[in-house]
């Protein structure tokens, strides 16, 4: 069941149809294959690009889209996790580093780094988590050391997502001896530099395809020219940007959610036990019915908070709601559905299998549960 949605225009459905072609053609044909490998095909980005799916809001100057309605971003998140889309990660790209290339930049880096961007030439990368730093950003160990004219940067870092594609890495670290969330900020780091090494490509129980690495920064000579917002303010840019990051995870759970529960709900029309169809069944339809219900609502939240922020009004707060409660449903949705599925649901060729295995990871990165729970707790009872 859909309920009527009022979000979109004929633009961004005309958008959502090219979307779709990029898929059937350049992804889902190759996708066992990047799962195998652990990585997508490097043309695959610049596929994306020529067919405009990079950089929407980057200005037209440097190529993009030029437009900051994130409706687009939404639309291209729905419609890859309802392909079960995981391992090209480009709403990273576009809604996680994005953001920061086109707010924090200088026009000379602009110029270097965006049409790159656009077009998928260059791939990008935040690397924020450590071994021993995960949600507490004011743990960070990484340090630069102010040399003049450049940062000497030492340190490590983990679960990277494109980190092993990535031509540009946006690393946070300590730019103060006492360190904490005055101490640090953002330098960008290129492929090829002295000093920085990718190690393995980690194993994962899902979203094989999407190369996830840990970074490593030996006396790597940053030149003062790749700071990428003020020094000393890269937490106030983190804390920033965070409400979009949260808002487009909460998209594509939701979206994934829904093609989940889709797909299930064909499977029991289908499938028989006793001699009659599952669907038959009133515990089935009763859990049919929950879920499907769960999802309108979330949705119908989703699209309100999506409005909000392509007017500029989203919050914190009500972009963690949408992270918790949207995450959390997807996980929950995959269980219930794999067990409808029954042993089926457990074999790898089953698409609930894989969406119990890919969504796993949903209420971990971007923020924990619980970190979410922390946010809107604090805002109500401070």
């Amino acid at each position: 069941m859909t309920l009527g949605r009022d979000l979109y225009g004929p633009d961004h459905e005309a958008f959502r149809e090219t979307v779709r072609t990029f898929l059937a053609k350049e992804v889902t044909p190759h996708h066992e294959r990047w799962e195998k490998d652990g990585v997508v095909d490097r043309e695959v980005w610049r596929s994306a690009g020529r067919r405009g799916l990079l950089g929407m809001a980057v200005g037209e100057e440097y190529g993009g889209g030029g437009t900051d309605d994130f409706r687009y971003s939404a639309v291209l998140i729905e419609e890859f996790a309802r392909a079960g889309a995981s391992g090209l990660a480009l709403s990273l790209h576009n809604d996680i580093v994005g953001p920061y290339l086109t707010r924090l930049a200088t026009e000379e880096q602009k110029r270097r780094w965006l049409p790159g961007f656009v077009s998928g030439d260059l791939v990008t990368a935040i690397a924020m988590t450590e071994p021993g730093a995960g949600s507490d950003l004011q743990g960070i160990r990484t340090t630069a050391t102010d040399r003049g004219d450049h940062y000497l940067l030492n340190g490590a870092k983990t679960f990277i997502s494109n980190g092993i594609l990535a031509d540009l890495v946006v690393v946070v670290a300590r730019t103060t001896p006492e360190g904490g969330s005055g101490g640090q900020s953002l330098l960008v780091v290129e492929r090829g530099t002295e000093g920085f090494e990718r190690g393995r490509n980690l194993g994962k129980i899902g979203q094989k395809a999407q190369d996830t690495a840990e970074l490593f920064f030996h006396d790597v000579r940053v030149p003062k020219e790749n700071l990428l917002g003020e020094e000393n303010r890269a937490f106030t840019h983190l804390m920033d940007n965070l409400a979009q990051e949260r808002l487009a995870i909460a998209v594509g759970a939701a979206a994934a959610a829904e093609e989940t529960l889709d797909v299930t709900t064909r499977y029991v029309k289908e499938r028989e036990a006793f001699g009659r169809p599952l669907a038959t069944l009133q515990h089935i339809r009763f859990e049919i019915a929950e879920m499907a219900t769960e999802t309108a609502v979330t949705r119908t939240f989703l699209d309100r908070c999506v409005t909000e922020h392509s007017r500029g009004g989203l919050d914190a707060v009500h972009a963690s709601m949408a992270k918790w409660w949207a995450t959390e449903l997807q996980k929950r949705v995959a269980d219930r559905c794999l067990q409808l599925h029954g042993g089926y649901g457990y074999m790898t060729e089953y698409r609930v299998a894989r969406a119990f295995v890919d969504g796993r990871v949903q209420t971990i990165y971007g923020g924990t549960t619980e970190i979410m729970k922390e946010i809107i707790g604090r805002s109500l009872l401070a």
